[in-house]
């Protein structure tokens, strides 16, 4: 796919994530000097050009996420002025993605003010996969590609050929998720409803559905603290369940979460790379890479063709 008015950069958040996009690409890694002032402020230079090019920018938003949001703005200036022809952010992870909507009074909508950060800045596209709130995509003013991890998740799961499992939703606002990956799998549904205290504290109180001697398989868009994972896990072992198995696209992971979800009555956690980890995690823990999903999105925005044709069991 290597042509000279195609170019792809990674900022520093997810820098092996980036160069597996170019290998399925077949193109190489654009060249780009970034660095600290001692003040702590952002620098960067290409080190090749890009005037007439289109330029894609991999950057999720992983900790410390103001500092990746932050670099990205600045690589995205430098590109605009360096005339590149189209900015495309590959952006793997949307964070402040839960922030969305206003739950409480006074409080900000990021979720929106980061879009229009993007907006003002120059990008003419966004590629994300699985957004938090699907709504998102209509915060910005420019074509939003929101791909999905259920096809590589639900393969993996898939390939264990399981008996007796059942798809648990970790709360109401996960139903459409768990429905469509039960469809895949064929099998039923369970939901949990917990007591949120405060941001990242939640308790189980009721579960809905007969778990009882089954397999369950929890999905997720993200995990973050990984509390919630682990309650609803020793709630469905309350209630008889086996071991579970954990779905998610985006490993947040703050804090001691990797250690929180080494926990012996999970059986498999299976996440993508949209977020790096450290490579020295427990054998519980599965990474699958986003990285062909990404390149071909890539691909067809460049050479065209339908973004919808990446989705087997429907787009989001």
């Amino acid at each position: 796919m290597y042509s000279d008015n195609f170019k792809v950069f990674s900022g520093s958040s997810n820098p092996k994530l980036a160069e597996r996009i170019c290998k399925e690409l077949n193109v190489p890694l654009g060249k780009v000097k970034l660095s600290r002032f001692k003040s702590g402020e952002i620098y960067c230079l290409y080190e090749e050009s890009m005037r007439n090019c289109d330029v894609f920018l991999v950057q999720t938003f992983s900790h410390p996420i103001n500092e990746h949001f932050m670099e990205l703005l600045v690589m995205m200036d430098a590109a605009k002025r360096a005339s590149a022809r189209t900015i495309n952010l590959v952006v793997p992870y949307y964070g402040y993605s839960r922030q969305e909507r206003k739950a409480a009074p006074r409080e900000p909508i990021t979720a929106k003010l980061v879009a229009d950060l993007m907006n003002a800045a120059g990008a003419d596209r966004v590629i994300t996969i699985d957004l938090h709130a699907p709504a998102i995509q209509g915060f910005f003013d420019i074509p939003v590609d929101h791909l999905t991890g259920l096809d590589l998740l639900s393969a993996h799961i898939k390939k264990k050929n399981l008996e007796n499992l059942i798809v648990v939703s970790p709360d109401a606002g996960g139903v459409t998720r768990t429905e469509n990956l039960a469809n895949v799998l064929g099998a039923p549904i369970a939901m949990m409803f917990k007591k949120r205290y405060a941001h990242n504290e939640a308790v189980v109180t009721h579960v809905i559905g007969d778990v009882e001697g089954k397999t369950p398989v929890i999905i997720e868009d993200l995990i973050d603290t990984g509390t919630t994972i682990v309650n609803v896990v020793e709630s469905l072992k309350e209630r008889g369940a086996n071991d579970a198995y954990i779905l998610a696209t985006h490993p947040v992971f703050s804090g001691p979460a990797l250690q929180r979800l080494d926990h012996p009555n999970i059986k498999e956690v299976v996440i993508t790379d949209s977020i790096a980890i450290p490579e020295d995690h427990s054998a519980r823990f599965t990474v699958l890479s986003v990285a062909p999903l990404l390149s071909r999105a890539i691909s067809i925005i460049k050479n065209g063709g339908s973004i919808s044709s990446l989705f087997k069991y429907g787009g989001v």
